[in-house]
């Protein structure tokens, strides 16, 4: 290890020994050996996680990418401090940062390995828990909104999940990108936030469709942009109400994580739409690996290079008051796996921040 602090032998962290549905009952409170960081690996001393929806397919076995072996450590973003890098990592220690843990696991721990390609600066200036909170929610609805769709100032944007993480970061992004927001949220609670964000349109589609209020305020035209954190279930009426040359953002499949992998896209509607179709995958790499998970895979991952401009972004925009994270909980560590039920049930808004007492 590369200019690494005394560290401790052993950590606390959260792990999972067979799958199930309830996080209180499947993820037990252990003490194991601190990882060391191998080459272009960072270990991070977290000080708070992140909770992300995807976390409960780690702990229920549900649809994932990548099915690491049990018992595992599910969490997938941290934020703490770098206090050892593996081999060529001379100059991370001491770094303030967010970042993904290796292979998107592990982050219900006191210590985290995460690729250094992964992980990004917080200034000091950001304090905790707005720090925890930059990293995913941000990233994914700035690449959505900036990379995929080129949004621009006088353009219209609809938004769904508009009142969770990273649908409360597109609301603040494309309201100071110029654009007029459209917000579609699932209950009349989650309303006067996106209002207080700067949403223009507001639906709550308990009582509201959202198709048709888009169509009437647009004279029957539609949005430019599609940002969907919500999937199977809003698709139709998402691409019946894009405009002509629109872009439709793939962001995620909140409503049905099980068709993700299935054959959902009807080709001759998206032709009638006359609309482009955009995917979203928030993985970073450098340019050794990059050209290698093409190959193999198939998969396009963003350059390491991008990721770190698109965090200046955010930091600058942060640090000026143009854009701030909302959080809706802070608990701790201990009460991490009830808040993650809280999640999964919907009863969240924001994000919801897991301090270790580590700061």
């Amino acid at each position: 290890m590369s200019d690494s602090v005394t560290l401790p032998e052993t950590m606390r962290a959260l792990r999972v020994h067979e799958y199930g549905e309830n996080p209180s009952e499947v993820l037990k409170l252990e003490s194991i050996p601190v990882p060391e960081p191998g080459p272009g690996e960072l270990l991070v001393r977290v000080a708070a996680i992140p909770l992300n929806l995807n976390d409960m397919e780690r702990v229920n076995g549900r649809n994932m990418m990548v099915r690491p072996e049990l018992p595992s450590t599910p969490g997938m973003e941290v934020m703490g401090t770098v206090v050892a890098a593996g081999p060529g990592g001379d100059g991370e220690v001491g770094r303030r940062v967010s970042a993904m843990p290796k292979q998107a696991v592990g982050g219900f721990a006191e210590y985290a390995i995460c690729p250094a390609v992964s992980a990004f600066d917080v200034p000091e200036e950001i304090a905790l828990p707005d720090a925890a909170a930059l990293y995913f929610p941000f990233h994914l609805a700035w690449i959505g909104l900036f990379d995929r769709a080129g949004l621009q100032a006088g353009e219209s944007v609809l938004i769904h999940a508009a009142a969770g993480g990273s649908g409360s970061a597109a609301i603040q992004l494309a309201k100071d990108a110029g654009a007029t927001v459209f917000a579609a949220v699932g209950s009349a609670e989650k309303v006067d936030l996106c209002r207080e964000l700067g949403a223009d349109h507001v639906i709550d589609t308990s009582s509201e469709d959202f198709c048709e209020v888009v169509l009437e305020a647009t004279a029957n035209r539609g949005v430019d942009v599609v940002f969907d954190n919500v999937g199977e279930a809003v698709m139709e009426k998402s691409i019946h109400c894009t405009a002509y040359n629109g872009r439709y953002v793939m962001m995620g499949f909140a409503s049905d994580k099980s068709v993700a992998d299935e054959k959902l896209i009807v080709p001759r509607r998206v032709a009638t739409g006359n609309i482009h179709l955009c995917g979203v995958l928030l993985a970073y790499a450098d340019a050794t690996m990059g050209p290698m998970m093409k190959k193999a895979m198939g998969w396009n991952f963003i350059p390491a290079e991008r990721g770190a401009e698109i965090q200046r972004e955010i930091v600058e925009r942060v640090l000026n008051k143009r854009v701030r994270p909302v959080i809706g909980n802070v608990v701790d560590f201990e009460e991490l796996p009830g808040a993650l039920e809280a999640m999964r049930d919907r009863k969240t808004t924001g994000r919801t921040i897991v301090t270790t007492g580590l700061g």
